[in-house]
């Protein structure tokens, strides 16, 4: 008897096919659609972060931009200097502050700013850059980076980091402290470049031309400098603005007591550094920084990111993050620590300091 052939009908035929497209979907379906989404959505298109295969947006190295920060505050530093020790400050006022002292800029600060800018410009020329002083506009200036990364830089941070090149906003400080740079108060003078990504401070550059002194730090990256080993959150040794004071030294006594440490300090810079540990025999120490008048954004973006990267906090007197894009101006105040705890210090102090009236210059 001959044996019996099976045969499928086209309906039975059909259900098996799909039944090894279902099969084969289940086990490359995650397979395929990281593929796919690798091509459609690259990574990092939300935060600002790494390219992914394929994308075409420009990207920027953060450890090369680092590497370039340091080079411009030191030129610029060099030249803050050189004009300093010549004795020819070219003084001149640019107007009134909102408490009405002369704004003052020197050679010092034109100069500092012509290098600072163009160090940065020339290497990163489709960046943002925002600068205290207007730039003559002069693609000819021959300033570069030989792409050079030193080598506290590399030890710190072994990789690179690329951003998007239109997430950034760096903001440069060719001279903080201008007043007590006229006063012949060179300790208190200093440099800045802050790289911000997204609005968030992400590199700070704090250099100090007179001492040759440069503080640095990447967030999520490395530092030059290190926390001190003890701060005193119930006596704090608080530090503020010798020139923009405000009502801040009385409402510190009555709030932490009339035996309260205050020192008054030039330059934002400065005062972040003293929260530090900081090989300078010229620095003075605190363990708060308090400021309670109007303030520009390159005076506090790079020490913003410094502390940051080492733990602490610089926000506004209610407690706020500062965001580093839009306008330069910031008047909410500013609270910064480290070591300490910041939450409680904002507590302690809220609404007992003023900000200073918000109106135009």
């Amino acid at each position: 008897m001959a044996p019996m052939g099976i045969r499928l009908s086209p309906l039975g035929m059909g259900v098996l096919a799909l039944l090894a497209l279902g099969v084969l979907y289940h086990l490359y379906a995650g397979f395929l659609g990281g593929r796919l989404s690798a091509l459609w959505l690259p990574a990092g298109e939300e935060d600002g972060q790494a390219p992914a295969a394929g994308d075409e947006t420009q990207h920027v190295d953060l450890r090369k931009l680092l590497a370039v920060s340091l080079l411009a505050a030191k030129r610029g530093g060099d030249k803050v200097r050189e004009v300093r020790e010549a004795g020819v400050l070219g003084e001149k006022s640019k107007g009134k502050t909102r408490e009405g002292a002369d704004d003052k800029i020197t050679d010092g600060d034109v100069q500092s700013n012509r290098q600072m800018y163009y160090t940065i410009h020339n290497t990163f020329p489709d960046l943002q850059i925002n600068s205290e002083e207007q730039v003559v506009k002069d693609e000819n200036v021959p300033l570069s980076w030989d792409g050079n990364i030193p080598d506290d830089v590399m030890k710190a941070i072994p990789e690179g980091k690329e951003v998007r090149a239109d997430s950034i906003t760096i903001w440069i400080d060719p001279l903080d402290a201008t007043q007590e740079y006229t006063d012949n108060l060179r300790k208190y003078v200093t440099t800045m470049v802050c790289v911000a990504v997204n609005g968030e401070p992400v590199i700070g550059v704090v250099h100090k031309p007179f001492s040759s002194y440069s503080a640095w730090a990447m967030v999520d990256g490395g530092s030059n400098v290190k926390v001190r080993s003890n701060y005193d959150q119930e006596n704090p040794t608080i530090i503020v603005s010798r020139s923009h004071t405000g009502t801040v030294q009385d409402v510190i006594r009555k709030t932490f007591g009339n035996n309260t440490v205050i020192v008054p300090a030039g330059g934002a810079g400065y005062k972040v550094l003293s929260l530090l540990d900081v090989p300078d025999d010229t620095q003075e120490k605190a363990d708060v920084y308090i400021h309670n008048t109007f303030i520009k954004k390159w005076d506090i973006c790079a020490g913003n990111a410094i502390l940051k990267a080492l733990g602490g906090q610089m926000t506004t007197l209610k407690g706020k993050d500062i965001q580093y894009s839009g306008s330069e101006a910031h008047d909410e105040g500013i609270l910064a620590s480290i070591g300490v705890d910041h939450s409680k210090l904002v507590k302690t102090l809220s609404g007992k300091i003023p900000y200073i009236e918000r109106k135009a210059h």
